[in-house]
């Protein structure tokens, strides 16, 4: 690890590197992607490198399409708003990402989304399929052959060295890599610790040379024992959500088992050309993909149908009511993850946060508020002696905030000279 930054300033291009590369899309030009990148401050991007399609699932990967959730169905929601698009062959348009890594002087941490969401983007549902057909119990496993095997592709053509570090996979607790847990398991990062580091295991068997490990979703303070022994990078998503949770459980977000507040969301969260909930579904030959995301109908119907201009409201009124539960929240997560690194003897990157997942349009996160929540988690990262952390992650391509330019220099550059504890 030598080679690599003395710190890694972090954009999450997740899957939008490559749902998002026909005319005129943020992806279409890597070039353009990764110098607007770097203006920002930036020198890795974070991806789901779709490992296990490319390298595992024995599809044809050379004409690719995407798509969103089907029809007007999830079109004003992060990530999902996309354009159909075809023609895309996977293994060059990885090729093509490393190559732009190289000559703008960037890195890439390689991870896989793809039994959380990836393949709900596909065309068709051959991809989603082929993951489900793996045995939960060899999941892991599996994503590492993936992964090795696209470590030896990249090594051919001399583009391994342009590799930070590799995930298994993202958020390991949050989707379908949690299917090798009994049903009703509260204590899943425990639960998966077996699994997981049999998985590096076997990538550490095939690529020696390359760090590898997995990540969490938030950072899970009462069960970090079960972070894998073997892992040689402690990452973690600190999404400290506070007011955000708050909202999420007012109107059963999500929570199924919870009627949903029909007249309520629409006084105070819905534009008022809003269908009800129950009349908002993707077309009948699309539906699959609901379960192929973790991003439930709710939460769709919600961010596709509200005013941001209200969701937004809703969350600075409240704030107050937050503000010290969600800093002090922030300080123990961070200070619990630099102590875990510290006894494991291993870097500590923040991959993603800091307030959690919000409308496509929604602006919280930028703005006055979340914009300080955002300088003092560099400020955190830095002073915990953070290999790597992000802006947050709305700041990436794909999404509006991309265009505050100066927020994203400020707060790269405060993660950049600030000196460690």
């Amino acid at each position: 690890m030598n080679f690599l930054p003395e710190k890694l300033t972090i954009t999450l291009w997740d899957f939008s590197w490559y749902t998002r590369t026909g005319p005129g899309q943020v992806f279409e030009d890597l070039d353009r992607a990764f110098a607007e990148a770097v203006d920002r401050g930036y020198n890795t991007v974070r991806i789901c490198a779709m490992p296990f399609l490319l390298f595992g699932s024995g599809l044809p990967t050379d004409d690719l399409a995407f798509q969103g959730l089907g029809g007007d169905y999830g079109q004003r929601t992060r990530w999902y708003d996309l354009a159909p698009s075809k023609g895309m062959n996977g293994r060059d348009q990885l090729v093509a990402l490393f190559q732009a890594a190289e000559r703008h002087d960037c890195y890439v941490i390689l991870s896989s989304w793809e039994y959380q969401q990836s393949s709900s983007m596909s065309a068709d549902r051959r991809w989603w399929d082929a993951l489900r057909r793996v045995p939960p119990e060899d999941r892991a496993v599996a994503l590492a052959d993936s992964l090795a095997d696209m470590v030896d592709f990249l090594a051919e053509r001399n583009l391994s060295d342009r590799i930070a570090f590799v995930e298994l996979h993202n958020e390991v607790q949050v989707g379908y890599l949690a299917d090798v847990l009994p049903d009703g398991s509260v204590r899943r990062v425990l639960g998966l610790q077996e699994s997981l580091e049999r998985g590096i295991d076997r990538f550490k068997s095939r690529r020696p040379d390359t760090p590898v490990t997995v990540n969490y979703a938030r950072v899970p303070v009462g069960e970090l024992r079960g972070f894998p022994r073997n892992a040689d990078v402690a990452v973690f998503h600190p999404y400290v959500y506070g007011v955000l949770d708050e909202l999420l459980d007012v109107f059963a977000l999500r929570d199924p088992s919870r009627p949903f507040p029909q007249e309520l969301a629409r006084r105070e969260l819905l534009r008022a050309d809003a269908p009800d909930l129950g009349e908002w579904t993707p077309p009948a030959e699309d539906r699959w993909r609901l379960e192929a995301t973790v991003v439930g109908p709710r939460e769709v119907y919600v961010h596709d149908w509200c005013d941001p201009e209200k969701w937004d409201r809703r969350l600075y009124e409240r704030y107050a009511l937050f503000a010290a539960q969600m800093t002090s929240v922030l300080e123990l997560w961070i200070d619990a993850a630099a102590d875990l690194a510290a006894q494991r003897d291993i870097p500590l990157v923040f991959g993603e946060g800091w307030v959690g997942y919000t409308p496509l349009h929604g602006r919280f996160e930028e703005g006055p508020v979340g914009a300080e929540i955002c300088r003092r988690a560099a400020r955190l990262s830095a002073a915990a002696g953070a290999w790597g952390t992000i802006v947050c992650s709305n700041a990436a391509p794909h999404h509006p905030m991309w265009n505050d330019v100066a927020l994203q220099q400020e707060v790269n550059a405060i993660f950049r000279t600030a000196s460690s504890s």
